[in-house]
């Protein structure tokens, strides 16, 4: 069995002109009865990476649910909530759920947005289903391109590593002065075990560079968010941003280093995040086929018509309520 995980960022993606109802999924009409969106993907691939607890801190009776709903084996990869990685994002809900007659004070508010013992306490009970069932992959630190290299950022993900240090952790870094320091951003994340997540997105001038290399022999975590620079930063919708199908050239180079990493780690995750329209589920398909793994599960008329490279590699379903 291979040590390579396959998977995508998310699988519930039900609205817009980038749901996947249709393509992936059946439509919501011609759904059958009592049909599961994660057992469906869960019959396809063996790992997710949950985006949701960005948003909100994790349930332990909503992951108990997902654990009972995917097959023995299956990992979650979890995403740190905002407000241990997003905090200027975070201030703002902190504003908005404020009465609208409110001016607290900037220092009110900054203290309202850090994390407490209690914050960290709540997400580590939402995630104990999923690590008591072995279904616990990594935690995902993603931090924003605002995020620079500084002595105040080191010392903060410092205590952030250290507070998570129970759980393999997977920090992502965009903004260049990360790697611009390469040495000393290593040391910070090999002394708490941390894999320092390889990313593939456009390109700017304070993008971060990497060499896709493991920095250490734990694990290896890979995101592939796509590359539709014209609408990274300017767009009407943000899922804009991940339309984008990779080629199968394209893959190429990343099937190698996930092939290559996997030799030097104990395990190794590869999520594609271009999810409009499900092409990251296209894409990790195709990632599972470069890699000589089987694709697993049944994929619709609908989808393989809109991806023909994988026509002749996937079972086409011929049921009608996939269509």
């Amino acid at each position: 069995m291979s040590n390579i995980r396959i998977g995508t960022s998310g699988w519930h993606y039900p609205s817009g002109r980038g749901t996947w109802n249709g393509v992936f999924y059946p439509t919501s009409r011609g759904r059958p009865k009592g049909f599961d969106e994660l057992a469906f993907y869960a019959g396809h691939f063996d790992t997710v990476e949950v985006n949701s607890t960005f948003y909100g801190q994790p349930r332990a009776s909503v992951t108990r649910a997902w654990a009972d709903r995917t097959p023995p084996g299956f990992e979650f990869s979890v995403k740190l909530y905002q407000k241990f990685t997003h905090p200027n994002m975070f201030k703002q809900r902190v504003r908005a759920s404020l009465p609208l007659d409110a001016d607290p004070p900037k220092a009110v508010v900054d203290e309202l947005a850090r994390p407490s013992a209690a914050d960290l306490d709540e997400f580590r009970r939402g995630i104990d289903p999923l690590a008591e069932r072995g279904k616990l992959g990594a935690l995902l630190a993603q931090f924003p391109a605002s995020f620079k290299e500084g002595d105040a950022e080191r010392a903060y993900l410092a205590e952030l590593l250290r507070a998570f240090g129970d759980y393999p952790v997977a920090v992502e870094l965009r903004h260049r002065s990360w790697s611009d320091r390469l040495g000393e951003t290593l040391a910070l994340l090999n002394a708490f075990g941390a894999a320092w997540t390889q990313i593939d997105e456009p390109k700017f001038r304070f993008s971060i560079k990497q060499n896709y290399l493991p920095n250490q022999k734990g694990f290896y975590y890979m995101r592939l968010h796509g590359r539709n620079a014209d609408r990274w930063w300017r767009h009407d919708n943000p899922e804009e941003r991940y339309d984008y199908l990779y080629s199968v050239d394209e893959l190429t180079a990343f099937v190698e280093t996930a092939r290559a990493a996997g030799a030097l780690v104990k395990k190794a995750y590869v999520y594609t995040n271009n999810h409009f329209s499900a092409k990251s589920i296209a894409n990790a398909a195709m990632i599972k086929k470069q890699l000589g793994e089987p694709l697993t599960g049944e994929y619709s008329e609908a989808f393989v018509a809109r991806y023909p490279d994988l026509r002749d590699s996937v079972k086409i379903t011929t049921s009608r309520t996939l269509v």
